[in-house]
């Protein structure tokens, strides 16, 4: 029968098994990188898949540049409360001269800014020291299924050509949730309009005189609002310009990116994105003009970085068996199988504007609990994966929760969280021999081990 004029048909391959794993990690941003570390820590063989040539997510690929969701603001003091894997890489890159001390935010908590070669170099080290293998430049094409509930293989494509990777345990931390729907497990994007969080073009700019430009952050927001009056056009309110650690140069994040239709763009629809992209850098070189043009300080300056890809907020929520919600970011929600917390307030990036909403501080401790429930991914029947977990930004959240649990901290934690869990499921911590059910681990065992390796599960204040 001929083929439609629509479709070609491939012909059938044999395709060749690369590897065999204990775990199979996908993609290298903070939730890949504790993920992997996590697992590997405890005597697993690892392999994590990432697409670019060296790790860090939207950490380096995106030139985000800062650690948000380390600190809360607890009962108003500002201390870090993620550890863990962690505090093992912010000592590796403030080893290599990389690391910031803490800044506030808003006046209510504190993010902390690093150097990304730094970063790369440092999440290297780090996954080579518990003898993870690291597979770059490749991307993850699709599964194959041992039963409806159970991943056999991860197929994968790069300039070795296309391959096979079998593991007994599969940690997706693609952002996108790329793993999870091969497998076919259910997800979301955005709210209840369809509206996802919208993505920046990063950027960095050097030779800025420090003195001149004193509290940038604070008095160029003023300049723009001054702008806006002589009918200059910005893509949304407000602009962090910050210093890195060495004070010449500084990291710009004001750009907002949306689609033909206004929307924010889909970063899982490849036309969308490209033109993303070319939108993004467009919108940094122009603030970039406004900045020397009127700033204090940025008159010499010029770009150092436009980074290799549009810093990308929500794509794909993979639905899990449970999706933690903006009322338990505000409530400071605590859960019996907390694997750790979240500090970060609500950051929602809606069309032209970025909207915060906060716990009450100082009345609270300013942190919530992140459930172990929100990494088991269900299948549109309602059904767990027996060897998949979730982490990141793609794990089970609602759009306004993923907007809270989805920067650095929360990643961190939800990562070496489920890169555990693997260990113990492969163990038998179910009371089954090994290859157990990763849902059916005994979630006390999981979190005695995570204390151990130091995470704080936020159970100790109230």
């Amino acid at each position: 029968m001929p083929a439609s004029s629509s479709t070609i048909t491939e012909p059938a391959r044999q395709t060749p098994v690369i590897g065999d794993y204990d775990v199979v990690v996908l993609g290298g941003g903070p939730a890949g990188i504790a993920a992997a570390a996590a697992a590997g820590q405890h005597g697993r063989r690892v392999l994590l898949i990432e697409r670019y040539g060296f790790l860090g997510g939207m950490g380096t690929a995106a030139g985000v540049t800062n650690f948000c969701g380390l600190h809360a603001n607890v009962h108003g003091d500002i201390k870090q409360v993620v550890h863990g894997v962690a505090d093992d890489l912010l000592a590796r890159i403030d080893r290599l001269g990389g690391l910031n001390a803490p800044h506030m935010v808003l006046g209510k908590i504190m993010a902390q800014a690093y150097d990304t070669a730094a970063f790369k170099c440092a999440a290297d080290d780090l996954l080579l020291a518990h003898k993870v293998d690291i597979r770059f430049h490749t991307l993850a094409v699709g599964v194959v299924m041992e039963s409806e509930t159970r991943i056999k293989a991860l197929l994968i494509e790069d300039k070795s050509g296309r391959g096979a990777v079998l593991a007994r345990s599969f940690i997706d931390c693609s952002g996108d949730g790329d793993l999870a729907v091969f497998a076919g497990a259910a997800f979301e994007k955005g709210d209840e309009h369809g509206n996802t969080l919208y993505p920046t073009m990063m950027f960095r700019v050097n030779n800025v005189d420090a003195d001149a430009a004193g509290d940038a952050w604070r008095s160029i927001p003023a300049l723009m609002d001054a702008a806006e009056k002589r009918g200059v056009k910005f893509p949304r309110k407000g602009a962090i310009v910050r210093p890195m650690k060495h004070t010449s140069e500084w990291r710009v994040n004001v750009t907002q990116v949306k689609n033909a239709s206004g929307r924010a763009v889909d970063a899982t629809d490849a036309v969308e994105l490209s033109a993303g992209e070319i939108e993004g850098r467009k919108q940094a070189i122009e603030f970039f003009e406004f900045l020397r043009r009127e700033a204090p300080g940025f008159a010499n300056a010029y770009v150092v970085d436009i980074p290799p890809q549009l810093g990308v907020r929500e794509t794909r929520r993979i639905n899990g068996r449970y999706q933690l919600t903006a009322d338990d970011v505000l409530s400071c929600a605590s859960f019996d199988d907390t694997i750790g917390v979240n500090g970060w307030p609500i950051e929602n990036h809606a069309a032209g504007d970025v909207i915060w909403r906060w716990p009450d501080i100082p009345a609270s401790r300013g942190f919530n609990h992140l459930p172990f429930r929100m990494l088991l991914p269900v299948d549109a029947q309602g059904r767990a994966f027996d060897n998949l977990t979730v982490a990141g930004r793609c794990a089970s959240m609602t759009h306004e929760g993923q907007s809270a649990a989805r920067v650095s901290g929360g990643c961190f934690v939800m990562g070496q969280a489920a890169g555990t869990a693997a260990h113990l499921a492969l163990a038998g911590h179910t009371g089954i021999a090994g290859n157990a059910k990763i849902a059916d681990i005994a979630v006390t065992s999981l979190q005695k081990v995570l204390e151990r390796d130091g995470v704080n599960l936020g159970r100790d204040t109230a």
